[in-house]
């Protein structure tokens, strides 16, 4: 009897020179039913997004008017100029960093979030953070309609007159509110039918556009307050001494929290990276830089309708409503409407549709999985949320971080520390491979998940979603959210795991 040699078997997949991987030549494509066609790895060739193409897609990420009124709100707590923008630098400097290192398995694996958190959460277990984090981005979503419908709302009470603008009330606002509410939501929704490649095309000049309109806002309000004087010069409520800091360390938290979503979902846009280097670059050029310049138009701005009006303005739809001038009016609107559809479809769309797709993949679509954001953005009732700062600052935004940072730590971990980056492409796509755990749920992570969200979030005040605090003793720790969350989750995470013996350094 002579010896024969092992079959060769093919590898599934192959890394090019440049380290990107892909599924190799010949090799059958994920099949199954934890996939279809949007949740596939994106082929190689077809990553060719550019250091610009991320710097731009920042630019129309940051231009829109929840930047302005996160920033202008900080005015509104009481900060001045100098301590709104150092907060709002400070926050994106640090968020991204996480927004980097989960961004990482994007160009090099060509999937989008919900299929990278299959290797720590478990294949059938990924659904937890991503349902998690698509409820955010429904909350997100909500919000931004909200807006773009109060731009239709004072639009047409400058065009309709009393009528419009007094309509009868119904829930705390004027029917006609609800049904330009409804107006702009039909509107996304018809365009969300016409496919995200329209959307891209519209926010090329949706981004410069936006920008152009806070400089002419900018002009307008120095021009009312009798130079920029006045706007840098309204003194801050809280000094630099206890009050400041008391107040620092949750607005910080909160301002991580409103990009904490993108960097987990960051993934399902640097998937179409070209290099590493243009994810990298881009991010890095886009988001702290567009950001703090928004951040600090918004906040003179609303420091110099504190010296016009003797109150801060905080929203700035409110805030162009003050204008006696017809064209300006309708410029400042149109200038709200463009840069909260562009933003919202593009940053409160497409993640949560993947989100929801990835849950029953052969049954939701992409598409269908936007449909479903759009009604639950509905039901969240964001009205709420955005009725005031303090409760869209600490509130929202505070467990918004708090949550995401716990996911965002079990990914860093993970990807960075146990796999070091290493991942199987075929197994993240099947049922019984080495990210199938125990049933397609890794407990390791969902303890960890369990333990930094309770941490980060036990202790927060509610108000006004609901009165008090879910665990008083925990409120020392209500502040610092985000950091708690993803600290903890990162080091249990890892400590469970090494203990556990399980072998996660293979991929």
């Amino acid at each position: 009897m002579t010896d024969t040699a092992p079959p060769h078997i093919p590898p599934t997949q192959i890394t090019l020179p440049d380290g990107r991987v892909e599924i190799a030549p010949g090799a059958p494509r994920p099949d199954g039913p934890y996939t279809n066609a949007d949740l596939l790895p994106v082929p190689a060739a077809d990553r060719t997004w550019t250091t610009y193409d991320f710097s731009a897609l920042w630019v129309g990420m940051a231009h829109n008017t929840a930047s302005w009124t996160l920033a202008s709100g900080l005015i509104a707590v009481g900060m001045d100029w100098k301590q709104a923008v150092l907060t709002i630098g400070l926050a994106n400097l640090i968020v991204l960093l996480p927004m980097l290192l989960t961004g990482h398995a994007g160009p090099k694996y060509g999937i989008p979030f919900p299929v990278f958190a299959r290797a720590s959460f478990g294949v059938r277990g990924a659904n937890l953070p991503a349902v998690v984090r698509a409820l955010v981005a429904c909350g997100w979503f909500g919000i931004q309609t909200w807006i773009g419908g109060e731009a239709i709302y004072f639009l047409a009470g400058k065009l309709a007159g009393a009528g419009w603008s007094d309509a009868s009330r119904v829930g705390g606002h004027a029917w006609t509110m609800w049904l330009s509410f409804a107006l702009f939501w039909l509107l996304q929704v018809a365009i969300i039918h016409r496919g995200m490649e329209t959307v891209r095309r519209f926010e090329n000049w949706a981004a410069p556009f936006v920008l152009v309109g806070a400089f002419v806002m900018l002009g307008w309000m120095s021009a009312k307050a009798g130079g920029v004087g006045p706007l840098f010069g309204q003194p801050s409520r809280l000094g630099w001494g206890g009050d400041f800091w008391k107040l620092f360390w949750p607005s910080l938290m909160g301002m991580i929290g409103f990009w904490s979503t993108l960097s987990l979902n960051i993934p399902d846009f640097t998937r179409y990276g070209k290099s590493q280097r243009a994810q990298t670059r881009g991010q890095a050029l886009g988001l702290p830089t567009t950001m703090t310049l928004f951040a600090f138009l918004s906040v003179l701005v609303t420091s110099g309708s504190q010296a016009v009006y003797g109150k801060p303005v905080w929203d700035p739809v409110q805030l162009a409503a003050k204008t006696d001038n017809a064209a300006g009016l309708l410029y400042a609107l149109v200038t709200v409407l463009v840069a909260t559809l562009s933003v919202n479809i593009a940053a409160n769309l497409v993640s949560p549709a993947f989100d929801f797709s990835n849950v029953a993949p052969r049954k939701v679509s992409f598409r269908t999985g936007a449909l479903i954001t759009a009604v639950l953005a509905v039901l969240i009732r964001p009205w709420r949320l955005y009725a005031d700062p303090q409760g869209y600052i600490f509130t929202w935004l505070g467990l918004v971080g708090g949550l995401l940072g716990t996911v965002a730590g079990i990914l860093v971990a993970d990807y960075w520390l146990l796999r070091r980056t290493r991942l199987d492409l075929a197994d993240l796509y099947r049922a019984g491979g080495r990210y199938w755990y125990t049933g397609g749920w890794n407990w390791r992570a969902v303890a960890a998940f369990l333990a930094g969200g309770v941490l980060a979030v036990g202790g927060a005040g509610l108000e006004p979603l609901a009165d008090g605090r879910p665990i008083p003793a925990l409120s020392p720790l209500a502040d610092y959210g985000w950091a708690v969350g993803l600290g903890t989750s990162l080091a249990l995470y890892t400590a469970l795991t090494l203990l556990s013996g399980r072998e996660a350094r293979t991929a």
